[in-house]
């Protein structure tokens, strides 16, 4: 698959750009599980010219997170067109357009998935972003903005011709919001439509790899991408190439390897953002690295309210300690030992 002239490989992986997790920590470990290509943390067209230092911050791009895009999102052409001029900087290997966010104080002001109650700004917005860009433009959004408006095949159709190198679709309405299941044959409509000829990724509800497998071979996307289902679980990355590979199933990490990433990951956030908001961001991630352990409550509330860095060190120990090297089985709840 390639964007323009970035060469990605055959099916690649994406992850998908999250408010407040896909931060630097987080893709460290996505991209060392195998993530081909990733995304900063949605930033805000309006901030980042204002040079709001959290928008500004969210610049930051590592040499080894590369091919990396910056993924700007706003209501007012000038002020999009501005910000990415300031994103360029930080030469991103692409720019994405975020038409695709349903929150409701985004979308209502016009803003992510508010796009798709304006076709024609938002064909405006991205042909001025194309020109101005000196790197691939792409797109991610959504089916339409509810049942009645599922307008994605016409949509990216005009999105090509104003000039984006891919799109990534999500297959749900604004809507849903991230409720109901993804509708993924509109998104294989749009593949098989005869006049795109832009990538397609795919996006939603992609756990397993057992779904990315399908995604690819009943949708026939040339990516996928994923989002929530990584949070916590950053070597999805690896089961899934593994599978796509060789079609076996890698098993689930151990307590133990899940610890080490934790650690990984919190080191790296407390590198990067220092106390305490290197704690504060990694509380999310904690839930979900250990979730569905038994008997774990009160573990899991020491973890999540301590402010002492030694002190959380010392609580990953010790569910190192008391869960050691058993992992959930693939098929349940039930525990097995190595």
């Amino acid at each position: 698959m390639r964007i323009a002239d970035l060469e990605l490989g055959h099916r690649p992986l994406f992850l998908a750009p999250m408010e407040d997790i896909t931060d630097p920590s987080f893709r460290y470990l996505c991209k060392k599980f195998g993530a081909d290509v990733m995304y900063t943390e949605f930033i805000s067209s309006d901030g980042l010219i204002r040079d709001g230092a959290k928008s500004v911050k969210k610049l930051d791009i590592f040499d080894y997170e590369r091919p990396m895009g910056i993924q700007l999102y706003g209501h007012i052409v000038e002020s999009m067109v501005e910000a990415t001029y300031r994103a360029l900087e930080s030469k991103p290997e692409m720019i994405d357009l975020n038409y695709g966010c349903p929150v409701r104080k985004i979308a209502n002001r016009g803003a992510g998935a508010g796009m798709l109650g304006n076709i024609p700004l938002m064909m405006e917005m991205t042909r001025a972003i194309v020109e101005a860009s000196t790197v691939p433009v792409t797109v991610k959004t959504r089916l339409g903005w509810d049942d009645q408006n599922r307008i994605i095949v016409e949509v990216a159709e005009q999105l090509q011709d104003q000039g984006i190198s891919a799109l990534t679709i999500h297959g749900r309405t604004r809507a849903q919001m991230y409720k109901g299941k993804s509708d993924w044959t509109l998104i294989r409509k749009v593949k098989e439509n005869p006049r795109m000829k832009i990538p397609i990724i795919g996006n939603g509800d992609i756990t397993s790899p057992g779904e990315a497998g399908e995604a690819f071979d009943k949708f026939g996307v040339d990516g996928i991408m994923i989002g929530r289902a990584a949070v916590g679980k950053p070597w999805l990355f690896r089961h899934v190439k593994h599978y796509l590979t060789t079609g076996e199933l890698l098993p689930e990490p151990t307590v133990s390897e899940k610890v080490d990433m934790a650690k990984l990951q919190f080191s790296k956030s407390l590198e990067i953002k220092a106390e305490p908001v290197g704690i504060y961001e990694m509380r999310r991630h904690f839930s979900n690295y250990f979730k569905g352990l038994p008997h774990f409550k009160e573990m899991r509330l020491k973890l999540l309210t301590t402010m002492d860095v030694e002190d959380i060190f010392g609580q990953l120990e010790q569910i190192r300690e008391t869960y050691g090297d058993h992992r959930p089985m693939l098929d349940g709840g039930f525990w097995d030992k190595g």
